[in-house]
């Protein structure tokens, strides 16, 4: 089928019509041909791309609830998206859906020349290293090339940390212990309070000890083998169920929040 030509459906009943991608990729192209859906038709890379960030975070929701039905769904729903881009694509003839697994096939077939090979893996360390090395030299870098090359800039800050500081790890540019470590972050928020004491204290400074005390805390994580950013919505999710507490405890008192000195506050936190 050429690229843009409108693919025949069987049927309109709401049951699979063959092998269920190649069913899944028909109805795609149906609703961006001509007399498809309009706003199927609309989209772009770009304009979808809000609603892939979206998607994969309610992958990672499904995942927390631990609830599969759920993840089943946002799996499929993140599906759909990789098969929206793919048809795109192929109506400009840029790639295919087929190029898209094909790709991503023959990578991890040669990234894991451990299994797919001769070479042998001791460990997982052993096996990110590897995958490290042939991924910089499928990439081209050259050989001076920053082993921090290719870290995107548009991932979510505490996870751009984490990535950055365990690819340093990888070569052995990090702490040999712990204690030193946790040692860090307390000189961080010395640091900060450095900042803070000056008078008047700098913005600028205050942000970069700030940002040096966050990047700290997450190096922590790291080292606890937690997820930073998982950690973080941890916390965050327990700050939301502690406040609403607070909430419904001010409303069976038949107070409201700004009767309430933060003292108060502070109290019925605690």
């Amino acid at each position: 089928m050429s690229a843009g030509e409108t693919p025949a459906v069987p049927g309109t009943r709401h049951e699979p019509e063959g092998e269920p991608v190649a069913w899944l990729r028909r109805i795609v192209a149906r609703l961006r041909a001509p007399g498809g859906c309009p706003w199927d038709r609309e989209q772009t890379h770009a304009s979808l791309r809000t609603a892939l960030v979206e998607e994969t975070y309610e992958v990672l929701a499904a995942i927390d609830a631990r609830d599969d039905a759920n993840l089943c769904e946002e799996l499929g729903d993140l599906l759909l998206h990789v098969t929206m881009h793919a048809q795109m694509a192929s109506e400009t003839e840029t790639f295919t859906f087929d190029d898209v697994a094909r790709g991503v096939a023959e990578k991890m077939i040669r990234r894991h020349p451990h299994v797919f090979g001769a070479d042998q893996a001791a460990d997982s360390a052993a096996v990110l290293l590897k995958w490290d090395e042939i991924k910089r030299r499928e990439k081209g870098a050259a050989a001076d090339a920053s082993l921090l090359e290719g870290l995107p800039a548009s991932l979510p800050a505490l996870m751009r940390a984490q990535k950055a500081q365990a690819k340093a790890g990888k070569v052995g540019f990090d702490w040999p212990e712990v204690a030193q470590v946790l040692a860090k972050v307390r000189e961080e928020v010395d640091e900060v309070a450095a900042e803070l004491s000056a008078d008047p204290p700098d913005a600028d400074r205050v942000a970069d000890e700030i940002g040096d005390l966050l990047y700290a805390a997450v190096n922590l994580a790291r080292w606890q083998k937690l997820d930073a950013e998982t950690t973080l919505h941890r916390a965050t999710d327990k700050f939301v169920r502690r406040f609403r507490r607070m909430e419904a405890e001010l409303r069976a008192r038949g107070q409201r929040w700004e009767e309430l000195p933060f003292e108060e506050m502070d109290a019925l936190w605690e």
